[in-house]
């Protein structure tokens, strides 16, 4: 066979690998957007899973099983339970509240009320949203009262985050250094209603007090009010000389 020849007979096959990379590229293109859709699927059917049983009462089995998966898929989008509750938790804070946004809401202001404002407006828009009696909110608040087994480092340091966020501003606010027992248990107060609004059974505050709504439609008017109340707690208890 001559050297031209063997050249022809190489074109063919060029053309034929040619023709079938799309299919290739489509093909990898699709099986990733199963790839999405799967671990989508997992995290809110585990995030159902863990808000209702917490991780120790869930299975991987079960959770496969709900959503329809192989009973592999976990290990394989998670790499196992603990990477699927980090980013089932992951998942409801950003549905929630990310630590981003309330940085940033707070960095926007300069004037410490309005800081205060802006932090406690975003936190009550979440918590009177549907979302806090999803499946999001009922999680968070376990994990509050109950945190689980792997609930680990990653989750601290987000939580001392927000922490540091609000300190600064009970820091101004008091005119205390962020250290100070007092600014710390100004932070307590400030917050608690919040964690109530958090924990607390919403038809069983719904029947001990009707005149309260909490929903979607009162959360300037809520925040404003918590506002005034911490404002005026801070300043009485910032005007005592040792903090006591």
């Amino acid at each position: 066979m001559s050297r031209q020849t063997s050249v022809r007979l190489r074109k063919p096959v060029a053309a034929t690998t040619a023709k079938k990379q799309p299919h290739r590229v489509a093909a990898r293109s699709s099986a990733a957007r199963h790839g999405l859709r799967t671990g989508a699927q997992l995290i809110e059917i585990a995030g159902q899973v863990f808000a209702q049983h917490g991780f120790d009462g869930a299975t991987g089995q079960d959770i496969c099983r709900r959503a329809g998966v192989n009973g592999a898929a976990i290990v394989y989008h998670f790499g196992g339970m603990a990477g699927l509750h980090r980013a089932v938790l992951e998942e409801a804070q950003r549905r929630l509240v990310t630590t981003e946004t309330l940085a940033a809401a707070v960095r926007a202001e300069r004037d410490p009320r309005r800081q205060l404002e802006a932090f406690l407006g975003m936190i009550v828009h979440a918590l009177t949203s549907p979302v806090s009696q999803s499946w999001a909110g009922k999680l968070f608040s376990r994990e509050w009262v109950t945190p689980s087994t792997v609930y680990g480092p990653t989750h601290d340091r987000v939580l001392a985050a927000r922490s540091r966020t609000l300190k600064s501003i009970v820091s101004a606010l008091t005119g205390r250094p962020a250290n100070d027992p007092l600014v710390a248990r100004g932070c307590i107060s400030v917050m608690a209603p919040c964690a109530l609004l958090l924990l607390v059974n919403r038809r069983k505050l719904r029947r001990l007090m009707p005149q309260l709504n909490i929903n979607a439609a009162s959360a300037a008017q809520l925040t404003q009010h918590l506002v005034e109340f911490g404002l005026a707690g801070l300043r009485a208890i910032s005007s005592h000389r040792n903090g006591r």
